[in-house]
């Protein structure tokens, strides 16, 4: 019988074991919005998920202890939003707890469903939630499209090792 390569390094489920495998996984950049009681809300994420083309769904993961969760489990419809890679800035002010978010010097317009929707996007969709499912800490939310634009321009921005960073050819 023959070792697996790194066999001996295995350790034992942990959040910290997820997190460390994680940061290996490049994901694309996104920012969900949702118009709040008091405001618009947003957070960024990279746990976005095309789910369903026939109808088109999208999913995403938000944690319960998240400035946005209240609103995002209250609202009807969110706004996705792809960020490209010259969009580093505005992806760590939807990261950074306490920031505002919506402050100059973000653009943003109301867009259907009085959904904030962001300015200089790669892509941008408003969907309608239809579900919200427990997942531990977080809730997987699930939502069906329902208007969107994919005409901007640029490349994406991506998330790895704990860092933004710009595609490479």
């Amino acid at each position: 019988m023959t070792a697996t390569p790194g066999l001996d390094a295995t350790r034992l489920a942990s959040p910290d074991l997820l997190r460390a495998v994680f940061r290996r996984h490049a994901a694309g950049v996104a920012v969900i919005t949702a118009r709040g009681d008091d405001g618009p809300v947003g957070f960024t994420a990279t746990s976005l998920t095309s789910v369903s083309a026939e109808p088109p769904l999208v999913s995403f993961g938000i944690g319960l202890g998240a400035s946005s969760w209240p609103a995002v489990s209250q609202a009807g419809h969110v706004g996705v939003h792809i960020l490209g890679e010259h969009q580093e800035a505005l992806a760590g002010t939807f990261a950074r707890s306490g920031a505002d978010r919506f402050g100059a010097p973000t653009g943003w317009r109301e867009g259907p469903h009085g959904v904030p929707v962001l300015d200089d996007v790669l892509a941008w969709l408003v969907c309608r939630v239809v579900a919200r499912v427990p997942a531990g800490d977080h809730r997987l939310v699930v939502a069906e499209v329902v208007h969107g634009d994919p005409s901007g321009t640029g490349r994406p921005l991506l998330y790895h090792q704990g860092r933004f960073n710009g595609l490479r050819d």
